[in-house]
């Protein structure tokens, strides 16, 4: 098996840069084989995002009936674990173990949640929906606590998992990985989607029970997988005498200096502005722009092919040695100049303006986010790094739950005030409300530009290393 992995590697390292973006992702220490074995626990993230967010979203509602504000409040559960992924890293920094494992009983617990939550959530949205002897709330309870269960493994599993492959990756492949991670947490979504279509084509509650314990079942196997053999046993540093800090400390001690302050508040600003327009672009191009069904669908895949091509690039330039921070800024210049084309495509009625808005979305979308997760890596310290990546996600998944949230209310308050001329002639059209919206994430991306400016150039902690294949940073003279 080793041979075989030394084998891979070095084909891919050959072939990888000009046929595949990623694949020069694998180095020595973590060939290409084990890489690509780690990150499947970002495709059963990516499959859970999908079921709730999408599948789900769309069963619980048309299918079973249900009210859509339950709908969109049991989708926003899993929001409620996000804000504790920084103490969830911290604590797989820190964790006591006699058998010398840090990461792997957080994605193993992280896992047996996830499994847990989905294997009860199909009987508790049957009960929720059709109703039974029980006590109304019996359903909705259930339905709270499959849904909480399932958020709060993915956000475990997620964070211990990013953790991991900080741990695992030498730091000039690390941006490669990251770029690699994501594509793959995309992939997870996407193929996810389709197969959750096609096996809910013909609807029926057995077959609903039938897809989600089929999808618990495949978690469980693809996390078991992705963890074998993976963190290497080392019980010198998870003895249970070693002492640890507290959280506090450990939080002080990460955000001093105003570094690490200043790149969290934007990557919330940041993921705000790219994540508040999730759900209107497909009723802006079928409401404003007349496209059919079909054509919205295609943004999707617009939107997710602009990810991939933003996602290469971010690995290419970062393996150049380009700053995180920098890139990070690129992507957010791209969502300004992306957003103002969606906009603009309303009164030129240009669809085509609209789908190049949208594509440019994803490719801003996918710089900013693998140029910040990038840059939270280069702040993790030596067996550190579970603090600094969950304190990434914790912000990164809040916003963007929240940002997706006042979206809609947004649009629908401004949609209502034009509707009734409040909003002054100019402004009363079906545009207007998605207008405003698409204006706010503009002024999101531009506080972002501000918040992430004073960070370019300045370099992180790994970055005064001279092995580094980031280089040094350059200060004007």
């Amino acid at each position: 098996m080793r041979r075989l992995n030394e084998t891979m590697t070095k084909t891919w390292l050959l072939l990888g840069p000009r046929f595949l973006p990623f694949a020069d992702a694998a180095t020595t220490e973590l060939p290409l084989g084990r890489l690509l074995r780690l990150s499947l626990f970002q495709v059963s993230v990516g499959m859970a995002v999908a079921l709730l967010n999408g599948t789900l979203n769309r069963v619980m509602i048309v299918e079973l009936g249900v009210h859509a504000w339950l709908v969109s409040l049991m989708v926003s559960l899993p929001l409620v674990v996000a804000p504790f992924r920084a103490l969830i890293g911290f604590r797989s920094d820190t964790h006591r173990s006699l058998l010398g494992w840090k990461r792997v009983p957080y994605i193993w617990m992280g896992t047996l949640i996830q499994f847990g939550g989905l294997a009860i959530m199909p009987f508790a949205l049957l009960v929720l929906s059709e109703g039974t002897n029980a006590p109304p709330y019996a359903g909705q309870a259930g339905a709270a606590l499959a849904f909480l269960l399932v958020g709060a493994g993915l956000h475990t599993t997620q964070t211990a998992g990013l953790a991991l492959a900080n741990d695992l990756a030498p730091a000039k492949a690390r941006p490669r990985v990251v770029a690699l991670l994501y594509v793959m947490l995309l992939l997870g979504m996407l193929a996810s989607a389709l197969i959750f279509g096609l096996l809910l084509d013909n609807f029926s509650p057995f077959r609903l029970i039938q897809v989600i314990q089929g999808a618990a079942f495949v978690t469980f196997v693809l996390n078991v997988f992705a963890l074998w053999k993976q963190e290497a046993r080392d019980p010198s540093k998870t003895a249970m005498d070693t002492p640890r800090p507290r959280f506090r400390e450990a939080w002080g001690s990460f955000i001093q200096g105003g570094r690490a302050s200043r790149l969290l508040v934007a990557v919330g600003l940041g993921t705000a502005g790219f994540s508040m327009q999730d759900i209107l672009l497909e009723p802006y191009g079928g409401e404003v722009l007349h496209l059919s069904v079909s054509s919205t669908t295609q943004l999707t895949a617009l939107l997710a092919g602009g990810s991939l091509v933003g996602f290469a690039l971010a690995a290419r330039m970062l393996g150049r040695g380009a700053d995180p921070h920098r890139l990070a800024a690129y992507g957010g210049l791209a969502g300004i100049a992306a957003f103002a084309a969606v906009v603009f495509a309303a009164p030129l009625d240009s669809a085509l303006l609209f789908r190049i808005g949208t594509t440019v979305i994803g490719f801003g979308s996918g710089l900013f986010s693998v140029g910040t997760l990038t840059a939270a890596m280069e702040l993790a310290e030596e067996g550190h790094g579970g603090l600094a990546l969950g304190a990434w996600g914790a912000v990164q998944a809040t916003a963007a739950g929240c940002a997706i949230a006042l979206g809609g209310a947004i649009r629908d308050g401004f949609s209502n005030l034009a509707a009734q001329g409040l909003l002054g002639p100019a402004l009363t059209g079906p545009a207007a409300g998605y207008s405003i919206v698409y204006h706010i994430e503009i002024a999101l991306l531009a506080a972002t530009l501000v918040a992430v400016g004073p960070l370019v150039g300045s370099g992180g902690r790994t970055r005064s290393d001279p092995s580094s294949s980031f280089g040094l940073a350059e200060f004007p003279g």
